[in-house]
């Protein structure tokens, strides 16, 4: 297969199926930085809220570390030729309407919405990132990966719930209430978005015996017609263990 030198970056090459998944891969990245900057606010928001000194710190540490990861994306978005700003922008408001359905009421509902709602969006982008090309797939992995302010909200939700029967069952209404207006957020992106199904859809095909069968003469794998599917029996998956992590029931 002739490969052609990207204009503008040395040495560089790419393929026709490279190309032209491109605006998909540009697509997924730009809502990927999207998520570490509002985790960038959410954190910042979060330490201004934290009870004691010493979760002021560390929630603010977060939040300088969820800017370095957002500018990690964004630097590869540009090393793909494209704008980041405009990558960025495309998902402003992608998820105010989640925010304005799940304000949180407590500091415990605020650390378990931190956990579990944005936590699924952080799984899906972990499951479309599988069409990715294998820089950016490395790249969004590894930004999705960092799991420090996880294992913070696991810690004080642990503590508080396992010393606490009635906060415990109210956290495990307000669990599912989260995951339920979180998936909302993914079936709105897989609708509006078709470059996120296709991506869906191609990490599902290589995960297929044998990585999934290409059409004859071409390079364009054929993706299991089920992949939204499997990709929402994975989200719920997912959000089940997280709760279990917490002894609450999903």
């Amino acid at each position: 297969m002739t490969t052609h030198a990207r204009p503008g970056v040395t040495g560089a090459t790419t393929s026709p199926v490279a190309t032209s998944r491109e605006p998909d891969t540009i697509e997924l990245l730009g809502l990927v930085a999207q998520l570490e900057d509002v985790a960038f606010a959410r954190l910042a928001a979060d330490a201004a809220e934290a009870p004691t000194t010493e979760q002021r710190l560390e929630l603010s540490r977060f939040a300088a570390a969820a800017v370095e990861r957002r500018e990690r994306v964004l630097a590869r978005i540009a090393e793909l030729g494209a704008d980041p700003v405009a990558a960025l922008r495309q998902f402003d408001h992608v998820l105010d309407d989640f925010d304005a359905r799940t304000q949180p009421a407590t500091w415990w509902e605020r650390l378990l919405k931190a956990y579990v709602g944005y936590g699924v969006a952080d799984d899906f982008c972990r499951l479309a990132a599988e069409g990715l090309d294998p820089e950016s797939r490395r790249v969004v992995l590894e930004v999705l990966d960092d799991a420090s302010h996880a294992e913070l909200a696991v810690a004080e939700l642990d503590a508080a719930g396992g010393a606490d029967d009635v906060l415990s069952a109210r956290l495990a209404l307000w669990g599912r209430r989260l995951v339920g207006e979180a998936l909302g957020v993914v079936q709105r992106l897989l609708v509006q978005r078709p470059g996120l199904v296709r991506l869906v859809s191609e990490g599902a095909a290589a995960e297929q015996p044998g990585g999934g069968e290409q059409n004859a003469g071409t390079d364009v794998v054929a993706a299991p017609a089920n992949a939204p599917t499997k990709l929402f029996g994975e989200l719920t998956a997912q959000h089940t263990r997280r709760m279990s992590r917490l002894g609450l029931t999903a």
